[in-house]
């Protein structure tokens, strides 16, 4: 058989594996091309932003790509303490490289929420008074206290215990094959239902509020402007909210519901749908 040799990597996880692969091909491309095509002709910082987006977002996904489908294969039976040590590692740098690209996102809409006031003047006076009475230095403030949270956010998630994150639905096998008691795991329980509570917060609480905040706020935009930024602002709205709903709620939704077959299809090719939809939405002219 072609996966006699594998424990856990079955023809629907290889064929997921395969399409994920896909789509860290897609997001290193996006990002040479909006680095070296936009941002190198325009200089403007949303191009950068939007590239550094890509990259980092793909750079979560190989990690991923290692957690979820070649790092349990390591388990031998009696290494097991080494392999969940090595799958934390993975899980805490996917989680933090997921988050630095949310904080490129959270640049590229603190670019478009508060552009600088072209025709505000210089401050009164050299003092701090003086200094927060300039918009321009609110404006700042602002963009980089929302560009900063994210970044929190993902070094928390490399910090912190590890037993805050640990899923032991999925590294059962190994931990009984020598990690130890698993009593040290911090989990939130609701009846019978149990879920680590670093993974409840950043999973519930931390994302939800960015993946909430982000696609909306590009329909604000869409509905304050006319033309060709609308269309613009209205499909990159629409581009996060798959983006997000593929690689993040159907995940979810569907591990719960047992499908891998669904599983193994749905959410790649959602996230692929996504990255054509802010290609297109960002090619019908450089933003303003």
């Amino acid at each position: 058989m072609l996966f006699q040799d594998f424990q856990y990597l079955g023809l629907w996880e290889a064929l997921e594996m395969g399409l994920y692969f896909i789509i860290v091909g897609y997001f290193v491309l996006l990002f040479f091309y909006f680095l070296f095509i936009r941002y190198r002709t325009s200089k403007k910082l949303y191009w950068l932003f939007f590239s550094l987006f890509f990259i980092c977002f793909g750079i979560a996904r190989v990690f991923f790509i290692i957690y979820y489908f070649f790092a349990p294969e390591l388990f031998d039976g009696v290494n097991g303490a080494e392999v969940v040590a090595y799958l934390m590692l993975n899980y805490r740098w996917a989680t933090f490289f997921t988050w630095m690209g949310t904080a490129c996102a959270v640049g590229v809409l603190g670019i478009l929420l508060f552009p600088p006031d072209t025709q505000e003047g210089e401050t009164e006076a050299k003092t701090i008074k003086g200094w927060f009475r300039n918009k321009n230095n609110i404006k700042l403030l602002i963009r980089v206290g929302l560009f900063v949270i994210p970044i929190i956010i993902g070094i928390l998630a490399l910090t912190l215990s590890e037993w805050l994150f640990m899923d032991t639905d999925f590294v059962k096998p190994i931990i009984e094959g020598g990690y130890g008691i698993t009593d040290n795991i911090i989990k939130v329980s609701i009846g019978t239902w149990e879920y680590p509570l670093g993974r409840f917060l950043f999973n519930f609480i931390f994302m939800p509020l960015f993946l909430a905040l982000i696609p909306f706020i590009f329909l604000y935009l869409a509905w304050k402007t006319f033309g060709v930024l609308r269309k613009s602002y209205a499909l990159n709205a629409i581009g996060f909210l798959l983006y997000f709903i593929g690689g993040r709620i159907m995940q979810g939704v569907l591990d719960v519901a047992d499908l891998p077959h669904v599983r193994a299809i749905l959410p790649p090719l959602i996230i692929l749908l996504a990255l054509l939809i802010l290609v297109i939405a960002n090619n019908y002219e450089q933003l303003k």
